[in-house]
Formats: C-alpha cells, sequence, structure tokens
C-alpha cells in the first residue's frame, strides 16, 4: 500500500527542485514550438531559460505581478538553508532562482499549472534576454 504524500508539505529545496523541472518543462515547449531545430541548438536555447542569471532576471519582471501568497512562496525558498551557490552564479543571483524554482514547484505540486505558466510568460516574455 503506498503512502500517500502532501507535496506541498515538501521543504523548500525539495519545492525547487520540482520547480527547476517545471521551468525546464515550459521553457522546452516553448522552444520545440518555434520550429525544427537540432538538438543541440534546442539544449543551447534552453539553458537561456534555466541558469541562476537568467532566473534571477525574470524575477525582476515577475515580482510586480505575483500575489502575496506566492512572494511569500518566493521569499521562503530564496531564503532556504542548506544552499551551495555554484562558482557560476552569485549568491544573490542563486538565491533568487531558487526562490522562483520553489515558486513554480509549489505551483505545480498544487496542481495550479495554469497560473505556473502565466507566471513564466510574464517571466520571461516571448524572447528570453
Amino acid at each position: 500500500m503506498e503512502k500517500s504524500v502532501d507535496f506541498t508539505k515538501c521543504n523548500a529545496l525539495i519545492q525547487a527542485y520540482m520547480g527547476d523541472a517545471v521551468i525546464e518543462l515550459l521553457a522546452r515547449r516553448r522552444i520545440i514550438g518555434d520550429g525544427d531545430h537540432k538538438v543541440s541548438e534546442l539544449n543551447v536555447e534552453a539553458k537561456s531559460y534555466v541558469t541562476a542569471v537568467s532566473q534571477s532576471a525574470a524575477v525582476e519582471r515577475l515580482l510586480p505581478h505575483l500575489t502575496e501568497r506566492e512572494e511569500a512562496i518566493f521569499k521562503y525558498g530564496r531564503n532556504a538553508k542548506g544552499v551551495n551557490v555554484p562558482k557560476s552564479a552569485s549568491a544573490i543571483d542563486y538565491r533568487r532562482a531558487t526562490g522562483l524554482e520553489c515558486l513554480f514547484g509549489r505551483l505545480y505540486l498544487e496542481g495550479n499549472m495554469a497560473r505556473a505558466e502565466e507566471l513564466f510568460d510574464l517571466a520571461y516574455g516571448r524572447e528570453t534576454e
């Protein structure tokens, strides 16, 4: 018998782990919708959505559109303990990216992909920077 788990009660880093996958999925869906490309080109383009620096920039565009609750979830992820910052990003960018991923993970785990898609479009527009 499987144990029932309320994934929305997972810690912030677990939610961010799921959010990383959600953002990757939304980015891939967008870029394959732009027409035929070589897979290597798709991987390069996908990185423009999923690096800590690009996600931190997306946070700037997204913050004015968040509800109070969504902002609280973002801050919960941003302030999570145990984050190991890689050399490829600043601590601020990495923490903001973790907050963004936490938000997308929570929305997915709550079954609110429509809002995740709406926020993705607000965060990334039609073109990434």
